[in-house]
């Protein structure tokens, strides 16, 4: 209706001018052709007639002398131009008007047509987009708009639209995987806990029961280190509060000591190794320590005896590289999710929640770092992890 209405504005608007400019120079035109006219005549015959001509739609006094011209014949001739001028005008000014408005009327039909259809073809788009999104739900999320349609604003808004369901989809199936693969994981120690209790409760073995206890708190530790690694994953997914200059070569000396340290009771030792310049980044410290301890524990605990772990770190970028099992390259993706093994879990001690890397890929995106992978030659992972230099 508004482009309807704009068109039958514009229609009339015309019609008003085209009749203003008419009326003010149609009593010019006429005038003067209906004067002119006799002054032709009068030229083309002289002679005794040529006053008849000029006295053309005017009557002599009827106490006029025979003969002669009457005295105000250049008057009656004006009045009589002026009548004639006048009477054509008022008919040509209504017979104007008459198809004006009926070439008004005409236009407003069609113009409205028209703008009803082009108004519906151009606003078809969305409503295609209206009614996908409103049709969409969680288990829908696989459906696209793919508008079929030529370049243009409502085209790059349908592609919007569909990268954005693209993106949700990823993340409400991560989101899914990771609700599925925690649940499995807590339930796991649950009902490890569960049996060796009911087990050791019906004994009275002081060797079974402390086997028992021993159990007992070794799938309690490994319920807290999951449960706090859940919740380090989830921190580490939000927007930094504070961010600082942080000597990233001299965390990784201190994390790296640490983990060293923290290996002596093993049965395998492997060495850690450091090579770093001096490197600041701007972010948190608490979590980049976390990255960095997470890279370190997982070189260490997917390793063999007598490996080692190097970590290096030179031009903003953190590397740490292990000695151990072969990685198949089409893997190396998968391990970044949460709950991802290169192996089915075991459940023996001192064995990773499977959270270390999802951790590191989420700490590395709240920096805006960009975390790879790739396998090793001689077995085990080369991690590395780029940040924007401060």
């Amino acid at each position: 209706m508004l482009y309807g209405g704009l068109l039958v504005l514009a229609g009339a608007m015309l019609i008003f001018l085209v009749n203003f400019l008419v009326r003010e120079s149609l009593y010019t035109s006429i005038s003067t052709a209906v004067a002119v006219e006799p002054r032709l005549a009068t030229l083309a015959t002289p002679g005794p007639d040529a006053a008849k001509t000029l006295t053309v739609g005017t009557a002599a006094p009827a106490n006029a002398p025979p003969g002669t011209a009457p005295a105000d014949a250049g008057q009656s001739h004006f009045q009589a131009v002026k009548v004639v001028t006048q009477a054509a005008e008022q008919a040509a000014q209504n017979q104007l008007l008459t198809v004006s408005l009926i070439a008004l009327a005409a236009f407003a039909v069609i113009s409205v047509a028209l703008a009803w259809w082009m108004s519906g073809r151009v606003l078809r788009p969305v409503a295609v987009i209206t009614n996908t999104a409103r049709r969409l739900s969680g288990k829908n999320l696989h459906e696209r708009i793919a508008l079929d349609a030529p370049p243009g604003e409502l085209k790059q808004l349908a592609d919007t639209f569909d990268a954005m369901l693209d993106r949700m989809e990823q993340l409400v199936g991560a989101q899914q995987r990771f609700a599925a693969n925690a649940a499995h994981e807590l339930r796991t120690p649950l009902a490890v806990q569960r049996a060796a209790a009911e087990i050791g409760l019906a004994t009275e073995d002081p060797a079974a029961v402390a086997r028992v206890r021993r159990k007992l708190i070794e799938v309690s530790e490994s319920s807290e280190r999951l449960i706090e690694g859940l919740l380090l994953l989830s921190v580490s997914d939000q927007r930094l509060d504070r961010r600082e200059p942080v000597a990233l070569d001299q965390l990784a000396r201190a994390v790296a000591a640490e983990c060293a340290a923290s290996q002596e009771d093993r049965e395998n030792r492997v060495t850690v190794s450091t090579d770093t310049a001096p490197v600041s980044v701007e972010g948190d410290p608490v979590l980049l320590a976390h990255l960095v301890r997470n890279l370190v524990g997982n070189a260490l605990r997917y390793n063999h005896d007598g490996g080692r772990v190097e970590v290096g770190v030179h031009d903003g970028v953190l590397e740490v590289a292990n000695t151990g099992p072969q990685v198949p390259p089409e893997t190396v993706p998968y391990l970044f999710e949460p709950f991802r093994r290169l192996r089915e879990r075991r459940h023996s001690p001192g064995e990773g929640a499977g959270l270390g890397l999802s951790i590191v890929a989420s700490i590395a995106r709240a920096h805006h770092a960009v975390v790879t992978a790739v396998p090793a030659g001689t077995g085990g992972l080369r991690v590395r992890v780029e940040f924007p230099t401060a």
